[in-house]
């Protein structure tokens, strides 16, 4: 019996027809090469993923980075820290030691220069915050296949983003584990409409904690996360649970589903990723170990599965799987998001600002960790009702949140 390869197909609104009719990325940018994700999309190249690196960039760790460049030898780059200052650029280009006779590469104008570079068919989005949108808006609109780690780009501007892929022919393939998971469980839907996306989170660092002592936990206690290894910021999110409710938001924008149709679990062990339930109540799901080299090697090497890190899942050990609904009196951050889904307009955009001026004081040790949610409400409060026509009212607007953000800790 084979497979019908002409029923409709499982659709969303960005990748489009779930299918095996994508090459495999051949020429890639990485924006953000020495942050956490950045840093494992080279293990995974390294590891032997057919994938040439095409382009890298990276914000302020020019150590590691040279030595990125000196290892993988891209044809072009750019540096955050670089940016302003030429003679600092002329004397980091002329300190690499390019393999094997290699040019030195060329110094792009900015990340979104980057993404739209002539000859790269695939740019991952590895760097956090609010500074992914104008990139993740050049790669589409210049037809690329973007390989989405920052979950923030789609947040605070998924409409613009989805506007670029449509008229462009862009595809979006989803890095962020739950998303990946989503997304792999919908390649053998057939084309059948979602009942219910279940989205799991492990809870955190602090998924046991009582509130008080929230009110006194430092950031060292909330970047001990105890499955995922991954970047400051994400880290902090899902200490508080903003990072699922930035990713209940993504999975409305990416599968094209409202948000009475999307239920967040707690899953402490972190092994099943998401799941999809479908109308005959069927729930199918992507089980997988937690770490996110699986995640990114897929987003590199779809629709082709290759052989790599990490070691395979040992179902005789797993024994136990347990699933719980989430606190949101100990985790208000997560009711926040929901409800700014659910606002639409400017609230996720305005969410994703004062969230991350919000996280930043933290980490500087400048308010507590529960002043997080009570300045992010605050900042919604005042400018999720805030109208704009395109991308640049948008960025006034998420600038505006950051800055009241940052001038309301000091109140």
């Amino acid at each position: 019996m084979s497979i019908d390869c002409d029923a409709p197909r499982a659709k969303n609104a960005v990748i489009g027809s779930i299918g095996c009719d994508m090459p495999h990325a051949k020429n890639a940018v990485i924006i953000g090469s020495t942050g956490s994700i950045g840093g494992q999309a080279l293990e995974v190249i390294r590891d032997g993923v057919d994938v040439d690196v095409f382009a890298l960039s990276c914000g302020g760790n020019l150590e590691l980075f040279k030595r990125q460049i000196e290892e993988f030898s891209p044809r072009y780059i750019y540096a955050e820290a670089l940016a302003s200052d030429a003679k600092a650029r002329k004397n980091f280009l002329s300190s690499l030691r390019t393999a094997n006779g290699a040019r030195s590469p060329e110094f792009a104008a900015s990340n979104a220069e980057l993404a739209a570079i002539d000859g790269a068919d695939t740019v991952l989005l590895a760097s956090a915050g609010l500074a992914g949108i104008e990139p993740a808006i050049a790669a589409l609109k210049s037809g690329k296949t973007l390989a989405l780690a920052s979950k923030e780009a789609l947040v605070s501007a998924g409409e613009f983003l989805l506007l670029e892929a449509e008229r462009s022919g862009g595809k979006i393939i989803p890095v962020d584990s739950e998303h990946s998971a989503i997304f792999q469980c919908l390649e053998g839907a057939c084309g059948n409409p979602i009942k219910r996306i279940i989205l799991t989170a492990s809870g955190g660092a602090f998924r046991d904690y009582p509130l008080e002592r929230m009110k006194t936990v430092t950031p060292e206690e909330a970047l001990a996360h105890p499955v995922w290894r991954m970047g400051k910021k994400v880290t902090i999110d899902s200490a508080s649970l903003m990072n699922k409710g930035l990713e209940f938001i993504e999975a409305m924008r990416l599968f094209s589903v409202s948000p009475d149709k999307i239920e967040v679990v707690i899953h402490r062990e972190s092994i099943v990723h998401s799941a999809v339930e479908f109308y005959d109540n069927a729930v199918i799901a992507m089980l997988a170990p937690p770490d996110m080299r699986i995640p990114i090697r897929y987003a590199l090497t779809y629709p082709k599965r290759v052989q790599g890190l990490p070691d395979a899942l040992d179902f005789a050990a797993l024994q136990t799987l347990t699933f719980g609904k989430p606190d949101l009196i100990r985790f208000p951050c997560l009711g926040l998001a929901i409800s700014a889904a659910k606002e639409g307009g400017a609230a996720p955009a305005v969410l994703c600002a004062a969230d991350n001026a919000a996280v930043a004081l933290f980490l500087q040790k400048k308010i507590g960790f529960t002043d997080i949610p009570r300045l992010t409400e605050g900042a919604l409060n005042r400018y999720s009702r805030e109208k704009y026509a395109g991308v640049e009212d948008l960025i006034r607007i998420i600038n505006a949140a950051e800055k009241y953000t940052y001038t309301e800790a000091c109140v």
